[in-house]
């Protein structure tokens, strides 16, 4: 009696196992044929780290399959399409090539074809303390400070801000920043500015003395900073106090301080003293 009921237990748990097995075969057939085969096409991408103004070649670009579903905005799926000409922006190994990436197919390559339509790219002599100790570096973004006299007056200089948030294209012939952002001492330092700006950097570095201000490269804000003049800043407490104007966006503007008309001379004469005023000589 119990020979038979465990044989009955045993063959209604193969006949379970069975159906278990099939179910399970038939799921992993029907998942298997549900499989499809997803559509690619070539995208061109850099076989290498690429510097700034690099130019394209065969040597430096690979295809690799990627899905035809999702196409990259300006990608490239031939070499032929993409070389010989320059990239605006670094670019890492296996990042696709884009249009938005490259300059013009007549800019060439090197620097000039890092500079964008309608700017200018002008280089400034500096030394270990205009460039700022030599953290001045390309990729940063600096301000600009003049200091000169001021007209008419030779005795009084002033100091004013001149270009705010340029960025720095190169430092020496260096179009790429040290991968490990060790300062470097170099003569000149490259900016590219706007037409109007390049006329006033000329102006400030040959008629006075300029000093480069770094400052953080998501700090785009212009705050146009109130010039300083010399005879202000080292007047006494309570001494000469600049005039100030209002300008058009509500900024205060500093000016200079009117010249004396006359200057006072204390004159001695046995036990008298009294005070003389003469005319200021401005023929000189």
């Amino acid at each position: 009696m119990n020979t038979n009921r465990l044989l009955v237990g045993l063959g209604v748990a193969v006949v379970i196992a069975l159906l278990f097995s099939t179910y399970v075969y038939r799921q992993f057939k029907q998942a298997s044929t549900n499989v499809q085969t997803v559509a690619t096409q070539p995208l061109v991408v850099a076989s290498a780290p690429l510097q700034l103004g690099a130019r394209l070649d065969a040597n430096n670009l690979r295809v690799i399959s990627w899905p035809s579903n999702k196409p990259v905005a300006g990608m490239f799926t031939r070499i032929e399409d993409c070389a010989n000409r320059a990239v605006i922006t670094p670019l890492a190994e296996n990042e696709p090539v884009l249009e938005s990436k490259l300059a013009p197919k007549e800019s060439g390559a090197g620097l000039p074809a890092t500079i964008p339509e309608g700017m200018r790219a002008i280089t400034v002599a500096v030394n270990d303390v205009v460039g700022v100790a030599g953290f001045v570096t390309p990729g940063t973004m600096v301000d600009v400070l003049v200091t000169g006299q001021m007209p008419g007056q030779a005795n009084n200089k002033i100091t004013r801000t001149i270009l705010e948030n340029v960025r720095v294209l190169a430092a020496g012939q260096k179009i790429e920043q040290d991968r490990e952002g060790k300062p470097q001492t170099v003569p000149v330092i490259t900016l590219l500015v706007t037409p109007d700006e390049a006329t006033k950097l000329t102006m400030g570095s040959t008629e006075g003395k300029i000093q480069l201000a770094l400052r953080n490269t998501i700090d785009t804000k212009k705050n146009d900073p109130l010039p300083v003049l010399e005879a202000v800043l080292f007047a006494p407490p309570g001494g000469i106090k600049p005039a100030v104007q209002e300008g058009h966006s509500g900024s205060k503007k500093q000016l200079a301080p009117p010249p004396p008309q006359s200057y006072v001379v204390e004159v001695i004469t046995g036990s008298k003293r009294e005070n003389k005023s003469f005319p200021v000589n401005t023929d000189h």
